[in-house]
């Protein structure tokens, strides 16, 4: 795409680091009449879908800055319902904050921490809808029971269930992980299900699949409880790293073999508040010992 300015390019390339979806130059708004003709118009460089939101790009040069301020106060002046705002590049931090992003800042973490942006807050919201209409659909007519493993579904599991139309109950499993040379001895249940299963259909919800090993645990002992009917509902999906088989009724999103963050799902309990899943940079976890791995 051909850009009139530098400026604009670069602004273009931080969006889409960010997943935030935009539009360049969309539309051309009249401001100046002279007879009844349209004598000037004014057209916003930028427009973010998401969040119903014109920009305007301009520098530190006074020159540019007072003609811009003018088109942008005629234009809200002429169209009170459209959100038009002028920006600098240094306010590049504050539209993040306002598209949701803010959160980086907090907790004293380090934006260089964190790497790609995988799934937006939008991408999520949309996904997690999607699943909660088709369990809703699949399970029209009957109750099921939720059980979350702990703790990285929190975000998901709240999400999920407020998009779920039919009748349930929630419940929690919590693991506990050991370092073994046997897969079969790495992992132990540390709180178990308090609601009994049996005869109940049981929806079991991950926020992540890697081996298959942990989640063929859980099932192999739910299953021993004989509930109606037994099936799983992850956010992500890791197949390449998949070591046993495992069934996946519901699946969110398939992503690549890097440590993801954010929605709930942790490096040592932070970035948990991040509102999309991002990768991880390596340098943050590279010296961690091997029996802190997920399975």
């Amino acid at each position: 795409m051909e850009f009139a300015h530098q400026s604009e390019q670069e602004f273009a390339r931080f969006l889409d680091y960010y997943r935030i979806r935009w539009t360049y130059e969309p539309v051309s708004f009249p401001i100046a009449w002279d007879s009844g003709r349209i004598a000037e118009m004014f057209t916003p460089d930028f427009y973010l879908s998401e969040h119903d939101q014109y920009v305007e790009l301009t520098t530190m040069k006074q020159s540019l800055v007072t003609p811009k301020n003018r088109k942008v106060r005629l234009l809200r002046e002429l169209y009170p319902d459209v959100n038009v705002r002028l920006l600098y590049r240094k306010d590049y931090h504050q539209l993040l904050g306002q598209a949701g992003y803010g959160a980086l800042g907090v907790q004293h973490l380090s934006k260089e921490d964190v790497g790609e942006i995988l799934i937006s807050p939008v991408e999520l919201e949309t996904r997690v809808r999607a699943l909660g209409k088709r369990i809703s659909r699949d399970y029209r007519g009957r109750s099921i029971v939720l059980v979350g493993v702990l703790k990285g579904i929190t975000f998901f599991m709240a999400d999920l269930a407020r998009n779920i139309k039919v009748p349930f109950v929630i419940d929690y499993l919590d693991l506990k992980r050991f370092a073994s040379s046997q897969p079969s001895e790495r992992v132990r249940v540390a709180r178990d299900i308090d609601y009994p299963i049996e005869g109940h259909h049981v929806l079991l919800v991950e926020d992540i699949v890697n081996t298959g090993l942990t989640l063929d645990y859980m099932l192999s002992g739910l299953k021993q409880r004989s509930p109606a009917s037994i099936e799983v509902v992850t956010l992500l999906d890791r197949p390449m790293r998949r070591l046993v088989p495992v069934p996946l009724r519901y699946a969110g999103f398939q992503i690549p073999n890097e440590y993801v963050v954010g929605y709930g799902l942790d490096y040592r309990e932070l970035y948990r508040h991040l509102p999309f899943i991002a990768v991880l940079k390596p340098r943050v976890y590279e010296l961690v010992p091997p029996a802190k791995a997920s399975l």
